[in-house]
């Protein structure tokens, strides 16, 4: 044999055992694959339970979701009510101070800037009557400064009753 027959046999040999090992781990890994992904299948299957006690505190938390929402929606309601029902009372109120004004010979219900000042509105004022209306703070009653003749009125200027609706101290 010459050296290049022997050449190519050892050559052949090599590639063929080349050939064998990387088959050989081929497989091993494959099988290193099968077992770990056994592996990861158990430990996934171990999880169940702890997955079917997460669904069910999901559920059980959708429903007191659903729950306070309905309390919340209960709540709602019962607070429109609520405001309803102030609205009614503070409308009722406005017409009995719309309704004293207009008896009250001191206030001019009839003027443009007229507004009905409410006792939760405003501080007590006193009138020539003695028995008081309100005025909100800050305001001069419905006269503006200087539309009452004092010999007309005598309200205007009179110290005891502290005059038509006007603030402390102003004529």
């Amino acid at each position: 044999m010459t050296t290049l027959t022997v050449l190519i046999i050892v050559l052949v040999v090599v590639v063929l055992l080349a050939a064998v090992i990387g088959v050989m781990m081929s497989k091993r890994n494959k099988e290193q694959k099968r077992a770990h992904a056994e592996q990861l299948r158990s430990a996934a299957a171990t999880q169940a339970p702890t997955i079917d006690a997460s669904h069910r505190d999901a559920q059980e938390a959708e429903a007191r979701a659903e729950v306070a929402r309905a309390e919340a929606e209960r709540a709602e309601r019962q607070a429109a009510e609520a405001r309803q029902g102030a609205q009614f009372e503070q409308a009722r109120q406005e017409d009995a101070v719309r309704q004293a004004d207009r008896i009250d010979p001191d206030v001019d219900h009839r003027a443009d800037d007229y507004a009905p000042a409410t006792p939760v509105q405003g501080t007590p004022v006193a009138t020539e009557s003695g028995t008081g209306t309100y005025a909100a703070e800050g305001t001069e009653g419905t006269h503006p400064a200087g539309t009452t003749d004092p010999a007309i009125d005598p309200a205007v200027n009179d110290p005891q009753t502290g005059g038509s609706h006007r603030a402390p101290g102003t004529v």
